[in-house]
């Protein structure tokens, strides 16, 4: 059975897990088809760890760690009511297909509906289908024309 927990990112054991299972994803298909980079990995937990609206679920199966929500608190200025942001989501590829991918999102639900958010909100890549279908089964969309997701990268 999948346990949930938050993670305490200045434990060792969690902290490298996290940069293990988002590193996984980010060589995928779905992730951006490379490793992340040796600076992305240096700072990733410690920097989450201090973001005051950020925090990370931890999906263990036995005593391994197996999946990761990253989640951001966010406002939704249309509602005036908080929403969360399911920033990434990954689950260790021999571990997919078994239902920690629901778990994690149920848990970031449950803990949005506690402070009553109006949303819970996450980007797909159009060419993930397996985290579309996710996505979907768990009550996600309907899927509307696109709204576009940019970036301007600043270093």
């Amino acid at each position: 059975m999948t346990d949930i927990r938050e993670a305490d990112l200045d434990d060792p054991g969690h902290a490298r897990a996290l940069v293990a299972i988002i590193d996984s994803y980010a060589r995928g298909p779905g992730g951006q088809n490379a490793p992340i980079s040796a600076e992305a990995r240096e700072r990733m937990a410690a920097g989450l760890a201090a973001h005051p609206a950020a925090f990370v679920l931890l999906a263990f199966e036995s005593d391994e760690i197996v999946g990761a929500a990253v989640c951001v608190w966010g406002f939704s200025t249309f509602t005036g009511r908080p929403s969360l942001n399911i920033h990434d989501l990954a689950v260790l590829p021999d571990f997919r297909g078994r239902g920690i991918g629901h778990a994690l999102l149920a848990e970031a639900e449950r803990r949005a509906r506690e402070r009553d958010s109006a949303k819970l909100t996450l980007e797909v890549h159009d060419s993930n289908a397996g985290a579309k279908r996710l996505y979907e089964r768990f009550g996600f969309g309907p899927w509307e024309p696109p709204t576009l997701f940019v970036s301007k990268p600043l270093s």
